[in-house]
């Protein structure tokens, strides 16, 4: 586990950006193409923003992305299919990517999403971490033993919160009862997670992520058992959790 405690989000989104730009690089480099898996929601809108800008051999990446509504489709001003057409996939010309679609046969998209996503590892995850220290809608207690990759998930009053106070959903009986999320364990078997959380809404799941021993009932947990995770905060993220923090090895 790496630490970047960074001033504020700009410089967190700027600094996550370039390692993510780097290590896209090297894979290219090496291999002749990418794997990518990312997050949405606000937490990453500073990171998207500088990540779109940076000389990534982009022809050369396909996409994943982690999870969707159930019953939402791509129109939905919530919906994370438009968010990332909006936010990343006009802004730069990938060889392929697949979205999470929430509407029609969830069953079938999850089938075609498992058949895409099993054709060879994921190199590069961003997987952020939710306000109730969910990683994609894996909420509390998630499954850490399923090994399907997609799978599908009720998303509790929690998560539901956060989805309103982002601003995506007038109320919390707005908010979709059910997701299409990947899976704990997939997302674990990506080569390398980065992990942008900013914002001080994020300051008490850090801390448990941070202090908690790993469980289902703290997700986020599962990420420091990964052998290549680094999460960057900012100082309102990482405000409760100066304890482990200054235990640790956090770079600045």
């Amino acid at each position: 586990m790496n630490i970047k405690v960074m001033e504020h989000a700009q410089q967190l989104g700027e600094e996550a950006a370039e390692h993510a730009a780097r290590i896209l690089q090297e894979v290219i480099e090496r291999q002749g193409r990418a794997r990518l898996l990312l997050s949405t929601g606000s937490s990453q809108f500073e990171f998207l923003q500088a990540f779109t800008k940076l000389p990534v051999e982009w022809s050369k990446v396909e996409m994943f992305h982690l999870d969707e509504y159930a019953g939402i489709d791509a129109t939905h001003p919530a919906s994370f299919q438009a968010y990332l057409k909006e936010r990343f996939i006009s802004r730069v010309q990938l060889a392929a990517y697949h979205l999470v679609e929430g509407e029609g046969d969830v069953h079938q998209t999850i089938e075609r999403l498992n058949e895409a996503i099993l054709r060879a590892p994921i190199d590069l995850a961003m997987i952020g971490i939710g306000e109730n220290a969910h990683i994609a809608f894996n909420d509390p207690p998630a499954n850490f033993e399923t090994e399907e990759p997609y799978i599908v998930v009720e998303l509790d009053d929690a998560c539901k919160r956060q989805q309103v106070g982002e601003g995506w959903f007038a109320s919390l009986a707005d908010v979709p009862a059910q997701a299409i999320t990947m899976s704990v364990r997939q997302i674990m078997k990506s080569k390398v997670i980065l992990s942008c959380v900013p914002h001080a809404v994020k300051a008490d799941a850090i801390k448990r992520t941070l202090e908690s021993d790993i469980t289902p009932l703290v997700p986020a947990t599962i990420l420091r058992s990964h052998p290549n995770w680094t999460l960057y905060l900012d100082q309102q993220s990482a405000s409760a959790a100066q304890a482990v923090l200054s235990d640790s090895a956090v770079n600045e």
